[in-house]
């Protein structure tokens, strides 16, 4: 992959104009990240930004803009100058906000241009070490049977709109139980307070190593790397309810097609490098080496398949 991407950087610079070829000579880099620290999402920003500071010669930083479900660092990053100086680390909220948000100044998909998907961030649902439920079949049945108080990191989140597809397909309910965030979800799982919780697997990734927790499955098509003894949803015996998110970069909205090909390219090189791909397996994510159209393509697909979910549901952000 790394030559493939040297080869993709190479050609990109060929045939840009001269006043994109210049970038990023002119100043910093920064990369809006709406969500708070300590996430995955922001280690995965900040761990292309130390990287491409080298690749691009250019010093990349992070400034993270939480809040308001995103749209914080959403909207400034969709204000700002498109001249490459300033980009998004975005992620699958894009699409579920169009619907969640309906009176936002802007429109999450189209006030970006699709630069690269860096990681796949499949969804997990887990339980106690000590739970009954070994499958997701006994956790279902668990449903029926008495309440069931299931967490996830917010109202709208890709874990409470999958947990909605498997209530709908399995046609039980559970009381689900929004937080700000998975951090909290996790800490309640561990003491008692829930009996499951949907979240992405790189939040609880430790824990199932550790013992701590057990997977009932994991949201992917094929199980994950990071876990490979959790079962995916259609091996747990659902199909049609598959949900992984990701994590990546895209630029506001007019940003010159030969700087995002220039952006894309290092971002390969970038995820080439064994160090990083080893501190993406540790996360338990699974890296990505597609094209903005490839992305721009997932983005919309999304948008009306969480669209549809959303209206469903009748689901309200926090």
């Amino acid at each position: 992959m790394r030559r493939r991407s040297l080869l993709a950087l190479a050609a990109a610079s060929l045939a840009t104009p001269a006043f994109a070829q210049a970038w990023p000579a002119e100043r910093t880099i920064r990369i809006i990240v709406p969500v708070a620290a300590g996430g995955s999402q922001d280690i995965v920003a900040r761990l292309l930004a130390r990287h491409l500071t080298d690749t691009l010669g250019q010093n990349v930083v992070v400034e993270n803009q939480p809040g308001a479900g995103s749209n914080i660092g959403y909207e400034a990053a969709s204000r700002a100058r498109p001249d490459g100086y300033t980009l998004l680390a975005g992620s699958d909220s894009l699409s579920i906000n169009r619907t969640l948000f309906p009176h936002l100044s802007f429109d999450p998909v189209e006030a970006f241009a699709p630069v690269a998907r860096a990681v796949r961030v499949p969804q997990i649902l887990v339980v106690r070490a000590d739970s009954s439920a070994r499958t997701l079949e006994e956790f279902i049945a668990a449903t029926r049977r008495s309440p069931v108080a299931v967490g996830t990191p917010g109202n709208g989140s890709l874990a409470h709109l999958l947990g909605e597809q498997i209530q709908s397909a399995a046609e039980v309910r559970w009381t689900h139980i929004p937080y700000r965030g998975g951090a909290l979800a996790v800490n309640d799982l561990l003491g008692g307070s829930l009996q499951g919780v949907i979240i992405n697997i790189g939040a609880v990734t430790d824990h199932v190593r550790a013992g701590r927790m057990r997977g009932l499955f994991v949201s992917s098509a094929g199980r994950a790397a990071g876990l490979p003894d959790v079962p995916t949803l259609a091996e747990a015996g659902m199909t049609g309810a598959e949900a992984v998110g990701w994590h990546g970069i895209v630029a506001p909205r007019g940003t010159d097609p030969a700087i995002i090909a220039r952006l894309n390219a290092a971002i390969a090189e970038v995820l080439a490098k064994p160090e990083v791909a080893e501190r993406i397996a540790a996360l338990g994510l699974e890296p990505v080496n597609e094209s903005p159209e490839a992305l721009g393509t997932l983005i919309r697909a999304d948008a009306g398949r969480w669209a549809e979910t959303i209206r469903r549901a009748r689901i309200q952000p926090d």
